[in-house]
């Protein structure tokens, strides 16, 4: 039988290691606090970040990251993004020469610009065909509440995109293969940033027109990115591209959409950051995706914009006018 461990006990983390149990594959959950593995284990409860949902029975969790790797045919990683690198060093040593690893995380490394598959790749030292990724429009309570949603396993071999398929196919997840790791990764990072940006949209009173137009700008800034380094243009149509932009840019859940709701409000960004419990990504990201389009040369102006508020002190006000007062071009123009 498949074994697999998850490396991370945040909600994503979470959520998915339930899926993997109610899919039929025996799961370990890696949490760094002895406290949190506790009460996953005996009281089926993640109380930090689910609460008020009720985890599987089978779900063992364990501080422990030896004993959750032992033996693991699968690691699926799902600890934040800018971590990852250093989570890895400290436990590449503890996986199993022969195990597939499949990352949760949406982000670009800082400094690097690497997608988390090529950082897991190298920090491991596995080879890409070894590396998958999974991501769609996948929101962690949505999810743990066992409602129905479908996902995006991509890898580069298909057949080890279907293995994790398998583990993974628990009845109300769906999983679909895809080869187009790239565009699945910068899918899952970017939509990340343009969730800030129609946050930041909501916060300010904005309705549905701004909301989808930033959503529909913002999903031409990431094909344009996407096919610049390679990636196939019709993921950016499915469910790594505007599935996982949709729900994560209009949902009340997602922690990046409700970051930009809090700036757009009038807070300052110390002040969002100060009651942000959990990681957005795209904070942490935004600069990474900018550094690497201006690598390649693609114009991704709301992405820049989110920079310039997150990084560079810029107010929203300053943003929406600047956004605003660029000048009029062709929908399809490769500079708006």
């Amino acid at each position: 039988m498949t074994r697999a461990a998850v490396l991370g006990a945040g909600s994503w983390g979470t959520a998915f290691a339930q899926v993997l149990v109610d899919a039929g594959t025996s799961t370990t959950l890696w949490a760094r606090r002895p406290e949190l593995a506790a009460a996953i284990t005996t009281l089926h409860r993640n109380i930090d970040y689910l609460p008020d949902v009720d985890l599987p029975e089978q779900l063992v969790a364990t501080a422990d990251p030896a004993e959750a790797l032992d033996g693991a045919d699968i690691v699926v990683v799902a600890v934040p993004s800018q971590t990852a690198r250093a989570n890895l060093v400290e436990l590449a040593r503890l996986i199993e020469p022969d195990a597939v690893l499949v990352s949760l995380m949406k982000g670009v490394e800082l400094g690097t610009t690497k997608r988390m598959s090529e950082v897991i790749a190298e920090v491991v030292d596995f080879p890409s065909e070894r590396v998958a990724v999974v991501t769609g429009p996948n929101l962690a309570r949505e999810i743990a509440a066992r409602q129905p949603a479908a996902g995006v396993v991509a890898c580069t071999d298909l057949a080890v995109a279907e293995r994790v398929q398998i583990a993974c196919n628990s009845g109300y997840f769906r999983p679909y293969t895809n080869h187009d790791v790239l565009g699945c990764e910068i899918g899952g990072a970017v939509k990340n940033v343009i969730a800030i940006a129609v946050g930041i949209a909501a916060g300010l009173g904005f309705g549905d027109n701004a909301q989808a137009s930033i959503i529909t700008r913002g999903l031409a800034e990431t094909s344009r990115l996407g096919e610049a380094l390679g990636a196939d243009p019709m993921t950016f149509a499915g469910l790594a591209g505007v599935g996982d932009l949709v729900a994560t840019c209009m949902s009340p859940l997602s922690r990046n959409r409700t970051f930009g709701e809090n700036l757009g409000r009038g807070l300052t960004f110390e002040e969002v950051v100060a009651i942000t419990r959990q990681t957005a990504e795209g904070v942490k990201s935004c600069r990474s995706i900018l550094d690497l389009a201006d690598k390649h040369d693609v114009a991704v102006p709301i992405i820049e914009h989110v920079a310039y508020v997150v990084n560079d002190g810029m107010t929203v006000d300053e943003m929406l006018r600047s956004l605003l007062s660029r000048d009029p071009k062709h929908e399809r123009d490769h500079d708006v």
